[in-house]
């Protein structure tokens, strides 16, 4: 019998697999039915220009994300994607909701559910979208929408972060300061979110750490 930690590994390895080979399959399939296949001089280009924008992210994101997420939310949150917008605040607000601890199997099971919640109402509100878009667009293309549109993930994880800043505001401080003055003295840094985050994540380690020594935080 495998423990809980050691099931959802070995699940979770397999879904992996069977999720790129379905990706990897998709595509192969149609050009395979259409006989229209990319030429090397074509493809290799593109998939080089994508390659070195989203591996580094992408291997960021994994030591990132995955000690707040636990073992069976980030196998279903990397499969299911859009971790940032949707998958990791979701993960967070049920286990605060819940007052359980991450990196606990109790933490870890809520942490699934709420991705496996986001992933199905994602995938339904995609159907009823590509269902409506034609009706729709005018609407959400107006001017008066941009700004909000704009303001998403701001506006998201501005009320995940008060949440946490508020609980250790001594920790929080510093790291915030730095990551403002960044983004406000260098000009198109907001392209670099996903690269600031782990830097962001270093410095808030080394910050928690110095005041643990002296006895500021517990």
């Amino acid at each position: 019998m495998r423990s809980y930690q050691d099931q959802i590994h070995f699940e979770g390895r397999l879904w992996m697999l069977g999720a790129l080979a379905l990706f990897i399959t998709s595509p192969i399939l149609i050009s395979s039915i259409t006989g229209v296949w990319p030429s090397v001089t074509h493809f290799l280009p593109g998939f080089f220009a994508t390659a070195i924008i989203f591996w580094p992210v992408t291997t960021i994101e994994v030591f990132t994300f995955s000690p707040m997420l636990g073992n069976g939310s980030t196998y279903l949150a990397f499969v299911t994607g859009n971790l940032t917008n949707l998958k990791v605040p979701a993960a967070l607000n049920a286990q605060d909701a819940l007052g359980v601890k991450k990196g606990t199997d109790e933490g870890d099971v809520i942490a699934t559910l709420a991705v496996a919640s986001s992933s199905i109402i994602t995938t339904l509100i995609i159907f009823i979208g590509a269902l409506l878009i034609i009706p729709l667009s005018p609407i959400l293309e107006s001017p008066a929408l941009k700004p909000a549109f704009d303001n998403i993930i701001p506006a998201l994880f501005g009320a995940l972060g008060i949440v946490y800043i508020a609980k250790q505001v001594k920790i929080a401080l510093i790291p915030l300061i730095v990551m403002i003055i960044f983004f406000v003295t260098v000009p198109g840094s907001g392209g670099l979110v996903g690269i600031m985050v782990p830097v962001g994540v270093l410095i808030s380690i080394i910050v928690a750490r110095v005041l643990y020594k002296k006895g500021l935080v517990r």
